[in-house]
């Protein structure tokens, strides 16, 4: 396997741009013919959230493997004997013989793999936030149009019946027009990443160099980094807000049929060049679009709180969302429960009658779109937007000013550092 990565590196890194073939092999263009065949996979990091996405897609054929760190990999093929493996991404989206491919890696890494991917005419599985910067989610969205694949974006609590009693209600009018939406999240554990003063050894079982993927050159530094806590550092992830905004954001977006906002403003702490802030408040201004009213969605993290929470007697939730309605109605949700206040304002409440199946699970919606020749209900067109907007809160911190957003035609306005902040440059080879 060594022996075949250098050979394809080293094709990779001599090739015109963009790199290697794009035009879909035939058998990539199919659909299953029945409901039965089951589609040959690939999955690109097998180890913590890539480990759960194994699972959710093991009803089908997982054909290949790919994790730059051995141990994980090693772990992964003892229920997947017969898959190719691979350290690299790239190789095995254009070497393996698949359908569809499930992207688990860091964040820098989303968008150049799932890009490939679906150029490959691959259906992409790609864990949250979509990716790293705004600019990619835009691609990515125009990818999976273009080459019509069916997409899905990782957020799993879209598919629980709690999130569709919430949006029935919401829809059903249970507290009246909803002009304020408030998301709160008591996590601080991606923050503040900060770099040691000396170098590790890379470790015999990583490889470094395919982990870096796009981003420039770094030492390695144990614990610093790989597994997780590449979250800490704006040059791999994008702190709380980025891993935990599209979990809840999702909601009110989905319940109130939300799409760009016009308007985007952010606060925490006194910004660092490395490691994103162990707090922030962002606020997300949406113009009224037919009979829905102007929503202003706000997102506190790092333990911070909405004084309303307060107000309206609700000392106790310290996770979830916040509805604001009329005439002093609210909704508060969490990932598994929900309540209507103020309670003697719902003492004879009744809810309206489910009018959204009971989901089949986040990966097996995916599986079946592919096979039915669907969308998915969290496809790159509707998390591509999503994920625009989350990242724009942090562009909107790190600029330390209130941007106005075109998203038609990508203009920011309001600092000129936020224009250079919504895309990236990449290292040769890992291109979108």
């Amino acid at each position: 396997m060594k022996s075949t990565r250098r050979k394809f590196l080293a094709v990779a890194a001599s090739a015109p741009l963009p790199l290697l073939a794009t035009r879909p092999r035939s058998w990539q263009k199919r659909r299953p013919t029945r409901i039965d065949e089951r589609l040959r996979i690939g999955v690109i990091g097998v180890g913590g959230r890539g480990a759960a996405n194994l699972a959710g897609v093991a009803s089908e054929q997982v054909v290949a493997l790919c994790d730059v760190d051995a141990r994980r990999l090693e772990a992964a093929t003892a229920n997947h004997k017969d898959a190719e493996t691979f350290v690299d991404g790239r190789e095995m989206i254009e070497t393996s013989k698949l359908d569809a491919v499930v992207v688990s890696t860091p964040d820098h890494t989303h968008a150049p793999l799932s890009a490939r991917a679906l150029r490959r005419g691959l259906h992409v599985y790609c864990e949250k936030p979509l990716t790293h910067t705004v600019q990619e989610a835009r691609v990515l969205r125009d990818l999976a149009k273009r080459h019509d694949r069916v997409t899905q974006m990782g957020i799993q609590i879209h598919a629980t019946d709690n999130y569709r009693r919430v949006v029935e209600a919401l829809r059903a009018g249970s507290i009246g027009a909803v002009s304020e939406v408030y998301a709160f999240c008591n996590s601080k554990a991606w923050a503040n990443g900060r770099l040691p003063a000396k170098a590790d050894k890379e470790p015999e079982w990583l490889d470094w160099d395919v982990w870096l993927g796009p981003a420039a050159a770094h030492d390695f530094h144990e614990g610093s980094y790989h597994p997780e806590n590449w979250r800490r550092y704006w040059d791999f992830g994008g702190g709380t807000l980025a891993d935990m905004a599209c979990h809840l954001l999702d909601l009110p977006w989905w319940a109130l049929e939300l799409d760009a906002p016009l308007r985007v403003a952010a606060e925490g702490p006194e910004v660092h060049p490395v490691g994103t802030p162990d707090r922030m408040h962002v606020r997300f201004e949406h113009a009224a679009r037919g009979e829905r009213r102007a929503v202003t969605v706000h997102w506190y993290d790092g333990g911070t709180r909405p004084a309303i929470l307060d107000e309206v007697g609700l000392k106790q939730w310290n996770f979830g969302l916040l509805f604001v309605g009329e005439d002093g109605r609210w909704l508060v949700t969490d990932y598994g429960k929900h309540a209507f206040g103020p309670q003697e304002r719902f003492a004879d409440y009744r809810a309206p009658e489910p009018t959204l199946p009971k989901s089949i699970g986040h990966h097996a919606e995916w599986i079946q779109a592919i096979k039915d020749g669907k969308k998915a209900l969290c496809d790159f067109a509707y998390s591509g937007l999503l994920t625009e907007a989350v990242l724009l809160g942090n562009v909107a911190y790190r600029c330390g000013a209130e941007l106005e957003w075109k998203s038609e035609t990508m203009e920011v306005k309001g600092s000129d550092a936020a224009k250079a902040l919504l895309a990236k440059e990449y290292r040769r080879g890992w291109e979108l």
